[in-house]
């Protein structure tokens, strides 16, 4: 039976903290995405160049990735509130400055770049610590339906953020979205303040150690725990593989269906819907999903066929739907894996490990895009999405040949003794 780590006893005031991190970080995400939404859709419209959009997700994740790979022993040697807190007001800083460069009618592709690149950044130092923070302050028994019920809430603002970049960019510019980024940026570092937090006590690492140690120690848990070096495996599988779903549906629909933001926007809000919708379904029935990895392999089947279904179907209403349930694979693959790492890791350790998830995730992103990206101008992205799904299927019945292997290294944490 594989350890199991549990969060210390229940804080006093839990569902009151755990509510109080939600809702900011809610209000945060949907600042953030209608600026990122904003700055794509721009950019998509203005050249419906693939080479563009690669290099867009080039600069927004690739720094996000090299950063993490401190980012995650910041998250263990200080404390993750203020951490958070600084990257937040950081990439607020940075949407002010972008702000007023384009105020000043400087519109350079470069000044876009070098926008996303900084806030990548800043994410790279908070994605680490906003994923260790969780079990800081949620009982053990309870970290999957948290984390459900943060994946249906921020579903919900990725539902609305389309929508009110659409409204936003209609009324009032691009610039517009930058201001409501910068407000929601403030509202979100005001939540968080509010939670009284320490850093996690580094049981397992020296205090007087190098950055280095603390990275490779981290790194040598993962490799020796074989759990944890299939959960990491099959992630970055996933994410490589969902490149062409998560990027390029902007321009297929572009393309084939229609060149304004309100198609734009309904493409993301069906994906966000289905996402809000799995996002409940994992948070209600938490207690039903005792074989985690299953329900993580079983999705990756879902976002296979989806992605196939995406490069086939040529009627949008259709095409909606099909989007809509690719969005519900996505809390089905990673609320799952992410409790497991959140139960399974030390706690003065989950930092490191959750940066190197961090380094995988956005790494996978930019490296797809550079491949797929400028292919897209020569064929079509139907036809990308049809061998997407295609490999996607066949890292799933990976994975699920591999979750049944493993699936009794992994129990559910039960609820402490009152």
């Amino acid at each position: 039976m594989q350890e199991t780590h549990p969060a210390p006893a229940p804080r006093p005031r839990w569902r009151r903290d755990v509510a109080l991190f939600l809702a900011g970080q809610s209000v945060s995400l949907i600042g953030s995405s209608v600026v990122q939404f904003a700055i794509f859709w721009h950019l998509t419209l203005e050249t419906k160049s693939g080479w563009v959009i690669a290099f867009s997700t080039f600069f927004g994740f690739l720094p996000q990735a090299i950063v993490s790979i401190f980012g995650g022993v910041w998250a263990d040697r200080h404390n993750r509130k203020w951490l958070i807190i600084g990257a937040d007001l950081s990439i607020a800083a940075t949407t002010i400055a972008l702000a007023v460069a384009f105020m000043l009618g400087r519109t350079d592709l470069w000044l876009f770049y070098g926008a996303l690149a900084i806030r990548s950044v800043g994410a790279g130092i908070q994605a680490p610590a906003v994923s260790a923070l969780i079990p800081q302050i949620t009982p053990a028994d309870q970290l999957l339906r948290v984390n459900g019920l943060n994946s249906s809430i921020q579903s919900i603002a990725q539902v609305g953020a389309p929508v009110i970049a659409a409204g936003v960019l209609a009324a009032g510019g691009l610039q517009s979205a930058f201001y409501l980024d910068v407000v929601t940026a403030v509202i979100g570092v005001a939540f968080l303040a509010a939670i009284p937090l320490r850093a996690v006590d580094r049981a397992s690492q020296p205090s007087d150690t190098g950055y280095l140690t603390d990275l490779r120690a981290g790194l040598r848990y993962v490799a020796r725990t074989p759990l944890l070096r299939f959960l990491v495996g099959y992630f970055a599988l996933i994410m490589f593989l969902a490149v062409p779903p998560s990027f390029l549906t902007l321009l297929l629909v572009a393309r084939k269906f229609g060149d304004t933001s309100w198609y734009l926007m309904a493409n993301e809000v069906a994906f966000g819907l289905g996402m809000t919708a799995a996002g409940v379904l994992v948070a209600v029935a938490a207690k039903r999903f005792n074989n985690r990895l299953m329900l993580a392999a079983w999705g990756g089947v879902g976002l296979a066929v989806t992605t196939v279904a995406l490069g086939l179907v040529g009627n949008f209403p259709l095409y909606l739907i099909a989007m809509a349930l690719c969005g519900a694979t996505v809390p089905l693959i990673n609320t799952p894996m992410f409790t497991i790492f959140q139960e399974q890791v030390p706690h003065d350790m989950q930092g490191r490990v959750f940066g190197l998830i961090m380094i995988i995730m956005t790494l996978a992103l930019p490296i797809g895009m550079a491949i797929i990206g400028p292919i897209a101008d020569r064929i079509s992205v139907e036809a990308l999405m049809c061998i997407g799904g295609a490999a996607t299927l066949v890292a799933a019945a990976w994975g699920l040949r591999r979750a049944v292997q493993l699936g009794d290294r992994v129990s559910a944490p039960v609820a402490d003794a009152p």
